[in-house]
């Protein structure tokens, strides 16, 4: 269609990258169409992204493509610091079996991801994709659906949406529609990133080597078995390629070295002001800038695509309250704001910095590298909670709210599966032992089971995990994010009246059921 005909459609999604891909696959699983509309008729040939937490794994899984996704990933074995003559001054270890049941570090290859993404896309018959097409305009921002407009080969064309999700990177037209700007947290610096395709046989641990140099900062990574990438921070000079990158291949090597790119980046770090109008929705590079020292930038933008993409079906299919929505930037933003902070505070710590108290804060790193259990801790999840909300009660005695339950392999009825895929997604009440009455009643009045732990058949991950927790039971969210607790010696949430109107919906709760004398999980949501 073009000129003024237009056709509706429940959300577009402006951007097939990782991010909005992720997104229109999650919202496809839960029964939601989408038209994704990208400027590129394919996948982004070049390497951009390399690293991936187990966390966001977990979030590829609920997308479809988990078993896709490990065909392609190399498990990383975590960070070594450097000194200016490579010797090691520290390693923050990561583990290949991390709390939500894959490698806490996975490295990978962005345009293989994207590739293993559109295939998954192109199976789902709530998704459209049309490539090759340029957004031109998004509003005006009133109560009733967004209007897009874009423009192809064949003219411009208007599309009605009940949500837009713009997933249009750092020059968005979407963020300029809502009238976001750019808050900026202070850190701008030139980088060189080199990518390299040889069968040499590199220095490598199979991690990330940051190299705390001042006068030549530099991160080191192996990607995929033939592939690594370089990132030099360089001071007004120019260096072959070869020069920069001799310290980690064999010495006077002269056998196959292929330059994928080499390309300057200025990592910076900012957080968009507002990350939503209404119905329309800023997620990843679009609403945030992370600079690469802890690998979250990619991160960030799937967490914004899980965190939105249940509550959007809810209001969309399920009639739930409105304010709901309101919850995405409320919980989003502090938390990525804390993990662009955390990349900052690490940046300057491992390159040096520019200013006259770069030595001090090396001397400082030196240090705190010898403090006993220092570099343990560091490695393990490097994002915080989210803070308190509508959907996230902390107290004093709810020290698991907000954190992720664990994803062990469960098997309830002697099947092995993941305890996401068991759950399916609905919120769902966890108990350390059998629910009392009241959990019951709680359960059923929201359409969901109160699960004993001890009827999954898992590994004591769950049981162990709450005891740690001091906790008798949890409410879960769709994301697997604890939302409330009932703490050691009580018998109920406390809690109840703050967070149930949000939960629900214009339809019947679906009724529960027992199989095989134990409780299931039956999701609200198909």
């Amino acid at each position: 269609m073009t000129g003024d005909e237009a056709v509706s459609a429940p959300v577009v999604i402006i951007g097939a990258g990782p991010v909005g891909v992720t997104a229109a696959l999650l919202l496809a699983r839960r029964g939601v169409h989408s038209v994704v509309l990208e400027r590129h008729t394919d996948v982004y040939p070049l390497p951009r992204a390399v690293a991936m937490d187990d966390e966001v794994r977990r979030i590829l899984q609920a997308a479809g493509v988990g078993e896709e996704f490990t065909a392609v990933a190399r498990p990383a074995n975590g960070l070594r610091l450097l000194d200016a003559r490579h010797r090691v001054m520290a390693e923050f270890r990561r583990t290949k079996d991390g709390l939500h049941g894959y490698p806490q570090t996975s490295m990978f290859d962005q345009p293989e991801l994207e590739r293993v993404l559109r295939d998954a896309l192109a199976r789902r018959p709530e998704c459209e994709l049309r490539g090759g097409v340029e957004v031109t305009g998004v509003g005006p921002d009133t109560t009733g659906p967004v209007r897009v407009t874009y423009r192809d080969d064949e003219g411009e064309h208007h599309l009605w949406a009940e949500a837009v999700l713009g997933c249009d990177g750092a020059s968005s037209l979407t963020r300029e529609a809502i009238g976001g700007a750019w808050e900026d947290l202070r850190f701008e610096e030139r980088w060189t990133v080199v990518d390299v395709r040889t069968n040499a046989d590199v220095r490598c641990w199979e991690g990330v080597d940051q190299v705390c140099d001042p006068e030549r900062p530099a991160t080191f990574m192996r990607v995929g078995e033939d592939r690594y990438r370089w990132e030099f921070r360089l001071r007004n000079e120019s260096m072959p390629v070869r020069e920069l990158v001799a310290p980690w291949l064999p010495p006077s090597y002269a056998g196959d070295f292929e330059v994928v790119r080499e390309t300057q980046y200025t990592f910076r770090a900012r957080v968009a002001d507002r990350w939503r109008s209404g119905r329309v929705f800023l997620l990843g590079d679009a609403a945030h800038l992370t600079p690469p020292f802890i690998g979250q930038g990619l991160c960030s933008g799937l967490r914004d695509a899980c965190n939105l993409s249940w509550k959007l079906t809810r209001v969309l299919r399920h009639g739930a309250d409105e304010r709901l929505l309101d919850t995405y930037e409320s919980e989003r933003r502090p938390h990525t704001r804390h993990v662009i902070q955390l990349a900052v505070i690490m940046g300057w710590a491992m390159t040096g910095g520019q200013d006259r108290a770069a030595a001090i804060r090396r001397r400082l790193l030196s240090a705190a590298c010898r403090i006993p259990g220092l570099t343990a801790a560091a490695g393990r999840d490097l994002t915080p909670p989210l803070i308190a909300g509508p959907l996230v009660q902390r107290g004093v005695r709810r020290s698991l709210a907000g954190t992720h339950c664990p994803q062990p392999w469960v098997s309830p009825d002697g099947r092995r599966t993941r305890l996401d895929k068991l759950l399916g997604d609905s919120f769902t009440i966890l108990t350390a032992a059998e629910p009392g009455p009241s959990l019951d009643a709680l359960a059923r009045s929201l359409g969901i089971r109160a699960l004993p732990v001890s009827d999954l058949g898992d590994d004591g991950t769950l049981a162990a995990w709450l005891r740690a927790g001091r906790a008798e039971a949890v409410l879960l969210r769709p994301d697997r994010v604890v939302m409330d607790v009932v703490p050691s010696g009580g018998r109920d949430f406390t809690s109840t009246a703050a967070w149930a109107p949000l939960l629900h919906t214009t339809r019947s709760p679906v009724p529960s059921e027992r199989t095989a004398g134990k409780s299931l999980l039956r999701s609200t949501t198909r």
